[in-house]
């Protein structure tokens, strides 16, 4: 490569190891393709700064405090080519701030419909103020997107309903992908006892993700929920029948794809769903809701199905057959993590930053 054109990265992130979500696993894997490349990559996060609390509501994830005077250090000592900010948290807006005051272009990124996960929050104990509290949460990240040279989205749906929702930047569309070769078709080494068909969810077990709908839809079957969150103890404590294994990674999470007979992804409110690719990559069908991220991706019926009623989806995707291969080789030729990492400097390219 021409090392003329070698190009320091430095992304900033709110959500950041040792998180798991698809935020991290998004940058996890666009910064080794980077590097694979021959670029610099940088990440910083909530674990470079001291004065940090949990999140109300997302324990796992950190808010820092304060953190403008050490950014600014930071980003004054490496010296980026692209800067990139990737959440809309504390130190997003401190990076926003400090491109804002030092005249540097910089990308923002929309990766979560933070609008519906406040709401939703807030409309679980005081149902009247949901509305206004999804408009005010949206008019804050318009302002917070606006200065960006482009927000990189993930979807033609996303796209549209930012469109729709006021948003005016340029928009850039970045999918996402699966590590080569972990998640395939292959021999079910789990869930022998349980009852067949198995539905399978992986995700976080939190309210936004919608996840009563899938462990309250009929099924004749056994249910497995992969992944932790606030709710866990409560919908355990509610759903005895439903087998909820905690988090998963690697080969191990691998494995209970593949041991799955389809897979249920109940969210109305994701960008994108990471898994939904792990779970056709592993050969599953997949039952969804007609909504942004499904929508984009399942788009042929040996895919899934979609459909307003979740067990309806689930009934009909269980009886697409037997093309997991063909579901596996369809994620393996159109959502490969070294061709997302050429589009994401094309989007630099094209945007000068």
């Amino acid at each position: 490569m021409d090392k003329s054109i070698r190009r320091k990265i430095l992304v900033v992130t709110d959500a950041w190891k040792p998180q798991v979500n698809g935020v991290v696993r998004t940058y996890e894997h666009l910064a080794a393709e980077l590097e694979a490349l021959g670029h610099e990559v940088r990440v910083i996060g909530p674990a470079d700064f001291p004065l940090r609390l949990p999140t109300p509501g997302y324990r796992e994830i950190e808010t820092v405090l304060f953190p403008y005077r050490r950014l600014a250090r930071l980003i004054d000592f490496y010296k980026p080519t692209s800067l990139h900010v990737a959440t809309e948290g504390t130190l997003g807006w401190a990076a926003r701030r400090y491109a804002i005051k030092h005249g540097i272009r910089y990308t923002s990124a929309y990766h979560t419909q933070f609008p519906d996960y406040v709401a939703r929050r807030v409309g679980r104990r005081l149902p009247f103020l949901e509305n206004w509290v999804r408009a005010r949460t949206d008019a804050v990240l318009r302002r917070f997107h606006k200065p960006a040279a482009c927000i990189i989205t993930t979807t033609a749906s996303i796209d549209a309903e930012l469109r729709r929702r006021g948003y005016d930047s340029p928009l850039y569309r970045l999918p996402r992908g699966v590590p080569a070769g972990l998640f395939s078709p292959g021999e079910a080494t789990l869930f022998h006892g349980l009852k067949r068909p198995v539905a399978l969810y992986v995700g976080r077990v939190a309210i936004e993700k919608n996840i009563e709908a899938f462990l309250s839809m009929p099924w004749d079957g056994a249910k497995v929920v992969v992944g932790d969150g606030p709710s866990l103890n409560e919908l355990k404590a509610k759903y005895k029948d439903v087998v909820f294994t905690g988090r998963k990674t690697g080969t191990d999470l691998a494995a209970h794809y593949r041991s799955a007979d389809i897979f249920v992804f109940p969210s109305r409110t994701d960008t994108f769903g990471i898994v939904l690719l792990e779970a056709l990559a592993s050969g599953l069908p997949v039952a969804a809701h007609n909504v942004p991220g499904p929508r984009d991706i399942i788009t042929a019926p040996y895919l899934g199905v979609l459909h307003d009623n979740l067990g309806t989806a689930a009934e009909r995707a269980l009886a697409t057959g037997g093309d997991a291969e063909k579901r596996h080789d369809h994620v393996c030729e159109n959502y490969t993590w070294p061709t997302i990492a050429r589009q994401f400097l094309t989007i630099l390219d094209e945007t000068n930053t």
